[in-house]
């Protein structure tokens, strides 16, 4: 029998997983094989007859399931961006499993016993502060998977964990399926009118990528819905699309989401009262920087009246523009975009067409790279010939100020059916030091309309806006300089997390680097100063409705998970029931309707979180204040504190604590208030 590549040692470039030798069903058996070397090596740590110290306990927790966390990581990555049925049915049996085998970890009791020890120890151990740190995660971490309940509560705690894994994995292979089998197919001219050149570029690769040659295909990817609703004149087939993106899981059949969504919330509540808490909310929050469901509220409430009111002046705004061009309809969810559109050429002589040919893929990734090398000291050199999961993926060596390698950045930008929706950043390995310097090997993935072969990839200014948000994420990544996988990178508070890329997105908005980057796709001219000013005058147009559609979500997802009793609830009713509590305008749906909200269904990471964008945008608008007072959006000085207290950080310092020393003091949400186009 040929050796299992995903059990060997990789030899392959920057041990780079040997993609082309791995096949779905290497993972059955590496899974097998893994969580049983993962189980020894806990029961080693757990049953061991020495007094607990930091490094047998602490230290072995952290080299221990060194080839479970390998062979994970490359299948969960592959799951995401390129999957297909067969990887599909090895998720779905895979994720109970890892999660009963987490739970065998987490509820060892043995294993709990030496982590509170060292805790009730802590301040005699001469740890240093990123020890302190480490350790204090490991005991949180365990008692938040319920470490310190009776045998029968634990048992129960791990039934709950391994049926969630389940609902988390069906939610997000539903959601994907809805929106693969969906296609517009564009056959007439009255289908196509009012779509620009590359919208209809991009719709001609997607049927070629569908097998329908020669046809237009709108897809649900988010850059092919987006324009279309936007430029189409086609009315009826703006709402069939609406209908169709807004609808995804939720459609009957095997691909309904609406019982896993109340099982899931049901299961949750189940989980946050054994372990003491009232709600899953308070549970969830009671280990970030919010703390309370009543601080987040606060937050979302004091954005949300004023973005309200904007929201509605521009809606009469709409609703002027389609009667002076003869339509006496109501606006609607499937107009806004159209006839927004209009009012902002209107207004600002500016639309999509004129913007586009200026935002080429190539030139935006060149601003973002030259971003963080006027910050960081960084450089990017793109190797060709390294193994990748798909063709499209481009790898590139990160190298410091020294020349001196920092790790692998890959970058998977174009939309296909095998790929889940929506923009992120993950690690195929992350940087740590507890074996010899550990580079990080760091993927970004997007879900761009490709171009016609030969033909350059155009973005919408929101296009640019995401990849630089998810290379902010990258970086936090790449830079991470601490010790302990625990705390490496991303490894912060949910609420935390989005404030390095959010912030990073500030520097693409700049005409420092508008102005070099922004060049025609054709002529290479850089963009004329007149539409550049234009493009930046226009930063807060349609803030209202951006800020409705999203503050909604957040919202929602809080109230769903401060419910006392989701196992009887009606999914389509309670959604109905809390946008009218709270006022939410007809003409705008949320950015993600409840069945297919992955970011809080599919696993619970921004579950009861998807607040923390906003949170981390108080401090994002805020940081990017201390560059403007220096007078230089690189200012050296500032960005080496912002390298040293928030990049290479990690999770070692406490958030709060970390951002005041960045910039000396806590943030305002004043500067929010102001970033969005609303009085403070």
């Amino acid at each position: 029998m040929t050796a299992n590549p995903l059990l060997q040692d990789w030899t392959t470039p920057f041990e780079l997983p040997p993609f082309a030798e791995i096949s779905p069903s290497h993972f059955e058996e590496a899974f097998e094989l893994a969580m049983a070397e993962a189980k020894a090596d806990i029961l080693r740590i757990a049953d061991q007859d020495t007094a607990p110290d930091f490094e047998n306990t602490i230290v072995a927790l952290e080299t221990s399931g060194e080839q479970l966390t390998k062979v994970a990581r490359t299948f969960f990555n592959l799951t995401g961006a390129d999957t297909n049925e067969d990887l599909q049915k090895i998720e779905r049996d895979i994720a109970p499993k890892l999660a009963r085998h987490s739970s065998e970890m987490l509820l060892n009791a043995p294993l709990y016993k030496r982590i509170a020890a060292l805790w009730d120890q802590r301040e005699t151990l001469g740890l240093t502060e990123e020890e302190a740190r480490v350790l204090e995660r490991y005991h949180k971490m365990f008692q938040r998977a319920g470490a310190g309940l009776d045998g029968a509560e634990k048992d129960r705690m791990a039934e709950i964990s391994q049926r969630l894994a389940t609902l988390g994995t069906s939610f997000s292979q539903n959601v994907l399926k809805d929106e693969s089998d969906y296609q517009l197919v564009l056959e007439t001219d009255e289908d196509r009118a009012g779509l620009p050149d590359f919208l209809l570029a991009a719709a001609e690769e997607a049927a070629k990528e569908r097998g329908l040659a020669g046809k237009h295909v709108i897809t649900l990817s988010r850059s092919s819905i987006e324009p279309f609703l936007q430029f189409s004149t086609n009315r009826r087939l703006r709402e069939e699309a609406f209908r169709a993106w807004s609808s995804r899981g939720e459609n009957g059949g095997e691909t309904d989401n609406l019982d896993i969504i109340s099982e899931t919330l049901t299961l949750r509540s189940e989980k946050a009262r054994l372990l003491g808490f009232e709600n899953f909310a308070a549970f969830k929050l009671d280990d970030s920087m919010a703390k309370t469901p009543d601080n987040v509220r606060a937050l979302l409430t004091k954005v949300w009246a004023p973005a309200v009111a904007q929201a509605r002046d521009e809606e009469a705004k709409l609703e002027a523009m389609a009667v002076s061009g003869g339509e006496n309809h109501k606006i609607e969810a499937w107009d806004w975009r159209f006839y927004s559109e209009k009012v902002r050429k209107a207004e600002h002589d500016l639309d999509e067409t004129e913007l586009k040919p200026y935002l080429q893929l190539d030139s935006i990734i060149d601003a973002a790279f030259d971003t963080a090398s006027r910050l960081f000291g960084l450089s990017f050199r793109e190797l060709e010939g390294l193994p990748v999961y798909h063709p499209d993926v481009r790898v590139f060596e990160v190298l410091n100020a020294n020349g001196d390698h920092v790790g692998l950045f890959l970058g998977d930008y174009f939309a296909r059916p095998s790929k889940r929706s929506g923009a992120w950043m993950s690690a195929f390995r992350s940087q740590h030091k507890l074996k010899g310097d550990v580079s990080p090997i760091i993927v970004n993935v997007m879900n761009f309309s490709k171009g016609a072969p030969g033909e350059a990839t155009l973005l919408t200014f929101d296009d640019a806006r995401t990849l630089f948000h998810e290379f902010g994420h990258g970086l936090h990544g790449l830079l991470s300089n601490v010790t302990y996988p625990m705390i490496s990178g991303t490894s912060v508070a949910r609420d935390f997390v989005e404030l390095p890329s959010q912030l990073y997105e500030h520097w693409l908005s700049e005409p420092e680097v508008l102005s070099k980057y922004a060049v025609h796709y054709k002529t290479g001219e850089q963009m004329p100063v007149e539409l550049l000013d234009k493009l930046l005058a226009a930063a807060n147009f349609n803030t209202g409705f951006q800020t409705v559609e999203y503050t909604a979500c957040a919202l929602v997802d809080l109230e769903l998970h401060l419910l006392d009793s989701p196992k009887e609830m009606d999914v389509a009713d309670f959604e109905v029931q809390e946008l009218k509590k709270i006022g939410m305008p007809d003409a705008i749906a949320m950015r993600h309707r409840i069945p297919h909200f992955q970011h809080i269904f599919s696993g619970d990471s921004y579950s009861a979180g998807y607040y923390s964008y906003m949170w981390s945008e108080v401090m994002d608008a805020d940081a990017f204040g201390a560059f403007k007072e220096a007078g230089n959006i690189f200012d050296p000085a500032t960005a080496d504190r912002l390298l040293k207290h928030i990049y290479s950080a990690g999770g070692r310092p406490d958030p709060e604590e970390t951002y005041i020393a960045f910039r000396g003091r806590a943030p305002k949400i004043d500067a929010l208030l102001e970033k969005r186009g609303f009085a403070a």
